[in-house]
């Protein structure tokens, strides 16, 4: 499910823009379904969002319709606004994927509890730390994980989900 909450703020016009100043357009999400939107949101019109966007969908999904709607929706000058980065982005290479692309569309993005602001050049330099740090953790975790499957199986243990069917079910099922 999701809801499209607009404030009482209408988005500029092309016409009535300043040159480099675009409006704040801001992205609410929650997991679950017993998780609220509006304590976001509120923050987000506080903030001063022209137009806010709520989604309830776990972050983990690939493919989630309202950020890729709210990014169509982005014009120069634009920044969008979320209550933190996690809500945004389901990991961090995918919220550094996603700044680049506001950056492509010469738009940014500022989170309001982590108090990063893409817009500026400080807020800049801290995103890509947090990618640069973030690369550098991925290799050992797939060095581990690795290396733990590979302890495993030298003890007989193999991955993957239980077998259900014993041999004499499996054959009485080709039978059949």
């Amino acid at each position: 499910m999701l809801t499209v909450i607009v404030s009482d703020r209408l988005r500029q016009t092309d016409a009535d823009r300043s040159p480099g100043v675009g409006d704040l357009l801001g992205y609410a999400r929650v997991s679950a379904l017993e998780q609220d939107a509006r304590p976001q949101t509120d923050a987000l019109k506080a903030a001063g969002c022209c137009r806010v966007l709520a989604d309830r969908a776990s972050g983990s999904l690939d493919e989630r319709i309202e950020p890729a709607r709210l990014l169509d929706q982005v014009r120069p000058g634009d920044t969008v606004v979320v209550w933190r980065l996690d809500r945004l982005g389901r990991s961090l290479r995918h919220l550094i994927d996603t700044v680049s692309a506001l950056s492509a569309r010469k738009a940014g993005l500022r989170s309001l509890t982590e108090s990063i602001d893409t817009t500026t050049s400080g807020g800049r330099l801290v995103l890509h730390i947090f990618g640069a740090l973030a690369e550098l953790e991925r290799e050992p975790i797939r060095e581990r994980t690795s290396a733990g499957l590979v302890a495993a199986r030298s003890r007989g243990r193999h991955g993957g989900r239980p077998t259900v069917m014993s041999p004499d079910k499996a054959g009485t099922a080709r039978q059949t």
